[in-house]
């Protein structure tokens, strides 16, 4: 997974653990895509001192994500869904049968549905 994805994805998951602070600078960087250099003037602090805050929150995140791994059983649940959704249509496109399909266009739009949720 892209650095920058994964980044973002662990900040939806545990960023309200972060302080204020640690949360405004990494939105910033990871949300807004702001260089350092901007940040650092708008917070009125060095560039070192905002990248340092980064590598911090980054270790902070995935220290969460090794304890809990909410992102993991979230991209887990997601691509299964995602198989369900495939194997609903090969099961449609190799069967006539009316009955079996409307049964698979409710099982496909349930896993939509979930999908849609996560």
């Amino acid at each position: 997974m892209e650095k920058i994805v994964r980044q973002s994805l662990l900040f939806d998951f545990y960023g309200e653990l972060l302080t204020e602070h640690q949360k405004s600078i990494y939105s910033d960087v990871i949300s807004e895509d702001l260089s350092y250099s901007e940040i650092a003037e708008s917070y009125n602090i060095s560039r070192q001192g905002v990248f340092d805050m980064v590598k911090r929150c980054d270790k902070i995140l995935e220290g969460y994500e090794e304890k809990l791994h909410l992102l993991e059983k979230f991209l887990s649940a997601r691509q299964g869904m995602e198989s369900i959704r495939e194997i609903t249509q090969t099961i449609k496109n190799k069967n006539s049968d009316p009955a079996l399909a409307g049964l698979l266009d409710k099982l496909e739009d349930a896993a939509e549905n979930v999908v849609s949720l996560l």
